[in-house]
């Protein structure tokens, strides 16, 4: 049994910022859950790509928030999104690492439609929350 909290990624278009930020405050608040956010974890003169993909790399689970913006822009967050994926190829079948998680209502990309998904949208963002922990405690991570 782990003794460290479970490290969470949460990759995101920066179109979803205030969506994000607010997830990300939540699983601040649960004291077995460190997330990782962009805005959060990047300091001044870093290098961004490569903090970022260190915390992929170090992640016992990544959150991809989904939008319409998110999954038709243009950009870092197909980048991020196929390192998140990369990364998920080297998990036992099974584990629980990507868990996509919907702003609004649309279609996830080809790639991450085998797992399921929470919808975080306005007005059920306590439920699915609370969706989001029962499956972030099932994770195997907490067998290590």
């Amino acid at each position: 049994m782990t003794n460290r909290p479970l490290r969470v990624f949460l990759c995101h278009s920066s179109n979803d910022k205030p969506a994000v930020r607010e997830l990300y405050q939540k699983l601040r608040a649960e004291p077995w859950i460190q997330p990782w956010l962009d805005e959060e974890e990047l300091y001044p003169g870093q290098d961004w790509n490569m903090e970022i993909e260190k915390a992929v790399e170090a992640a016992d689970a990544i959150i991809v928030c989904l939008s319409k913006n998110s999954i038709n822009k243009e950009g870092y967050i197909q980048r991020e999104l196929r390192i998140v994926l990369d990364f998920a190829d080297y998990k036992p079948e099974g584990t629980l690492y990507i868990i996509p998680v919907r702003l609004e209502e649309c279609e996830p990309p080809r790639r991450l439609r085998a797992w399921q998904y929470a919808d975080y949208f306005e007005g059920q963002r306590e439920r699915a929350f609370e969706r989001l922990l029962v499956s972030l405690k099932n994770a195997s991570w907490l067998e290590k």
